[in-house]
């Protein structure tokens, strides 16, 4: 049976099947031989914030098998030595692994195919020959990672108000400033900088901003601490200071003083992932409330017969058929050749409204036992509180959808 009349091609619905086999051949038995590892806090986290020596092992481990099988990189474009799949694809695809990990499975999972930010991308179209043939082999493979620099403590929402600065010096920049917020940071081997090139035009918001791909071991390169959310006692985001950071022609991205589009076309394809990612939590979240409501009795009969139980369950249903239908749709337009700004915004702002709210009624319909580690729906919850926020809050979402409105995109 199936709600989605969409029509996906059947090379990407074999692609998501594969990926699935992949998760359950790969990922949860490796999860659950070292849930002690993985599920412990105190464990799954050195003193420092920073994940635990293992587990970066393991989820490098994930990483390589998922490249040897082709996941891994079967949305970096074929001129870099992927297998080039689109938006649909990509997002399909995530989905899916989302709704088989849960909120248990997923820090494993996550890692079975690359993240704009964290591994090889579109993003990476333009890198030099030489650093392409410096870092492309190791990220390809899953063993080495980056991260995105573009957050700074006083440029979030609005990322063109960066201050970070590049320093021309000879043939090459000295970059300086401050990064926050950096997904993947106090791992990454490399990090994509976003940095100043012309304060003239960065101030007139006309370019002047560059990217550069940066070591992470460079002299002067330095992350400054590991932000912890949630209550954790560690955490993956990290606050970044650069001092004078030698960086030479080579590792320009792009050309000169336009590099902020670099960083825009990650944002969108977060958006999809992120999208994608919502999506199949929040479905995996309402099966699981859906089999508890069958079982679990209250005043002689199972919870599932109490119109207060099931009626946020149903609602729920609705909200995410409609996500889903929105991300779908956003997909195939990127895959079109169209920038679906509105309807990308639309899908990414919906969706993670709704799926959290679902993972919300989930927990409800459990009571207590569904605030319970056991159950990780916990996990799921605060994965998707947390794209509230990711790649543009949902209230800048809105700005652009208003914005594109008013500037005569009224296709609904």
């Amino acid at each position: 049976m199936t709600a989605i009349a969409f029509p996906i091609p059947e090379q990407i619905r074999e692609l998501a099947d594969g990926a699935e086999q992949f998760i359950r051949a790969e990922v949860m038995p490796r999860h659950d031989r070292h849930a002690r590892i993985l599920e412990e806090p105190r464990l799954l986290f050195a003193p420092d914030g920073r994940f635990s020596h293992e587990v970066e092992e393991l989820m490098r481990e994930v990483r390589m098998a998922a490249s040897k099988a082709g996941y891994f990189t079967m949305s970096v474009p074929r001129e870099l030595g992927g297998a080039g799949f689109g938006m649909l694809a990509y997002f399909v695809t995530w989905e899916r692994i989302a709704h088989i990990c849960g909120g248990r499975y997923w820090l494993l999972g996550h890692q079975t195919i690359s993240h704009w930010a964290f591994g090889p991308s579109k993003v990476l179209l333009e890198l030099t020959p030489r650093a392409r043939d410096e870092v492309l082999a190791g990220m390809m493979s899953g063993r080495t990672t980056m991260c995105f620099g573009m957050s700074e403590p006083g440029a979030g929402s609005d990322a063109a108000m960066i201050q970070t600065k590049a320093v021309k010096e000879g043939d090459g920049w000295r970059i300086s400033g401050r990064k926050i917020w950096t997904s993947n940071a106090p791992h990454a081997d490399y990090c994509l900088v976003l940095a100043i090139t012309d304060p003239a035009r960065a101030a007139a918001r006309k370019g002047g901003i560059s990217a550069f791909f940066v070591p992470t071991s460079s002299p002067g390169f330095k992350v400054e601490s590991v932000i912890r959310v949630h209550g954790s006692v560690g955490g993956h985001e990290g606050a970044i200071v650069m001092d004078n950071v030698w960086v030479e022609p080579h590792q320009l991205i792009g050309k000169l003083n336009e590099g902020f589009a670099i960083g825009l076309l990650g944002v969108s394809i977060g958006r999809v992932y992120n999208s994608a990612r919502a999506l199949g939590m929040a479905r995996w979240a309402l099966e699981t409330a859906l089999e508890y409501t069958k079982h679990r009795e209250a005043f002689g009969h199972p919870i599932s017969e109490y119109q207060g139980v099931m009626f946020p369950l149903a609602e729920s249903a609705m909200e995410l058929h409609a996500a889903h239908l929105m991300g779908l749709n956003a997909a195939t337009l990127i895959d079109a050749g169209e920038r679906a700004i509105k309807e990308l915004s639309m899908a990414k702002a919906y969706t993670v409204e709704v799926c959290l709210r679902a993972i919300d009624r989930a927990i409800q319909a459990h009571g207590a036992i569904g605030l319970t580690n056991e159950l990780h729906l916990v996990n799921a919850w605060q994965d998707v509180r947390t794209i509230n926020i990711a790649d543009g809050t949902n209230e800048i979402l809105r700005r652009t959808i208003a914005q594109r409105l008013l500037g005569g995109d009224l296709e609904l």
